[in-house]
């Protein structure tokens, strides 16, 4: 039996990227969870998700309306946006992506924008345009032509003066010696009020989980 349990702590939403994963059941889920109960029961756990599957084909509305009634008032939704506006470059989609996002109200946390093609100054500035403007955003640099750019917030930063920070833990293992060293250079910012969302990338053994649990766990302390 899988017991439910989370570590809390204000500004730290911990997670991974998905949460639908059925290899999961009998480490992380419960052994005969049904993939209904899956997000539920992740949210018991875990105080946010990256919604990695956004980025690959935009849910419909009714999917995000769903997931939010099926979560704590305290978790947080990151969303990626759709590959036909990051990889494409048709920001024809934006609009109708700010809109079906607002859906999740008060547990929608930033957006990622991954900067994947070459450096094209004028589509940054019109994405950054066509986004919501009340929206939090972080940039993905994927494409080495980007690196010197000034970005609001960049992925696996720690500095900047935007109110949060986002990180994707993409290279595991992670042992404890490593995740304690996270929790270390994470502290500083969350006890200066700044919010952290923190993602591990999934695998089909439950570790991403285990990882974005003993993070939550270490950052408590």
């Amino acid at each position: 039996m899988v017991t439910a349990t989370r570590a809390s702590v204000p500004g730290a939403y911990v997670g991974t990227s998905g949460w639908s994963y059925p290899p999961w059941r009998g480490g992380f889920y419960p052994e005969k969870a049904r993939p209904a109960d899956f997000l539920r029961l992740y949210s018991e756990r875990l105080p946010s998700v990256e919604l990695n599957a956004a980025g690959y084909r935009l849910p419909a509305e009714g999917s995000f309306e769903a997931w939010a009634e099926q979560v704590p008032t305290e978790f947080r939704f990151a969303v990626k946006l759709p590959r036909q506006i990051t990889h494409a470059g048709r920001l024809d989609g934006v609009g109708t992506f700010c809109q079906r996002v607002r859906l999740l109200g008060e547990k929608l946390g930033p957006l990622l924008v991954q900067l994947v093609r070459p450096r094209d100054d004028g589509f940054l500035l019109l994405l950054r345009e066509s986004l919501d403007p009340e929206l939090e955003v972080a940039y993905e640099v994927r494409h080495e032509s980007w690196q010197d750019v000034e970005l609001p917030v960049r992925v696996n930063s720690l500095e900047g003066e935007a109110p949060f920070r986002y990180l994707r833990l993409r290279e595991p293992p992670y042992d404890d010696e490593a995740l304690s060293g996270w929790a270390e250079r994470l502290r500083p910012l969350l006890e200066d009020g700044i919010e952290v969302y923190c993602y591990f990338k999934h695998e089909d053994e439950p570790t991403a989980p285990q990882y974005a649990e003993r993070l939550a766990e270490l950052l408590s302390r």
